[in-house]
């Protein structure tokens, strides 16, 4: 499969994440009992940090909101990617790369923090980075035999 394509698969693969995290982990609702129960205190208690009032809740919120941020625009970079993939595929291994090893520790981070769905949306990413990283030396390998 070409540079291209995998980069596009990925980049459609972190929106989907993007989207699942943001409905289900940044908007969705606690389950009834303990994680409500949960959610309410910290939504209850108002504290002092850094000069602002703020909950855990808060804190919660935002650094979810933040990975949606981020998702998206690593999205939006493999997509752009994918295009630069069409004429220079070779020069983007160390990017791809760099990738890839981010989204197998955020695997890892889902897996010891979270649970396995985000895990298997991670891992496929990661793979399709490092099939698109190694394609990308094959092309550069056949342009200069």
């Amino acid at each position: 499969m070409k540079p291209t394509a995998l980069l596009r698969t990925a980049s459609v693969l972190t929106l989907i994440h993007s989207v699942m995290h943001t409905v289900g982990g940044v908007f969705g609702k606690p389950a009834p009992g303990a994680a409500e129960t949960v959610a309410l205190a910290m939504q209850a208690n108002r504290f002092l940090f850094m000069g602002a009032m703020r909950t855990f809740w808060e804190f919660h919120r935002g650094l979810g909101l933040s990975v949606t941020i981020f998702l998206t625009a690593e999205a939006i970079v493999f997509w752009q990617l994918g295009s630069l993939a069409k004429t220079d595929a070779a020069r983007l291994r160390p990017i791809l790369a760099t990738f890839m090893v981010g989204y197998i520790a955020f695997a890892v981070d889902s897996y010891l923090y979270f649970f396995l769905l985000p895990v298997f949306f991670e891992l496929a990413i990661a793979l399709c980075l490092g099939l698109a990283m190694v394609s990308a030396g094959k092309g550069a390998h056949e342009q200069a035999g």
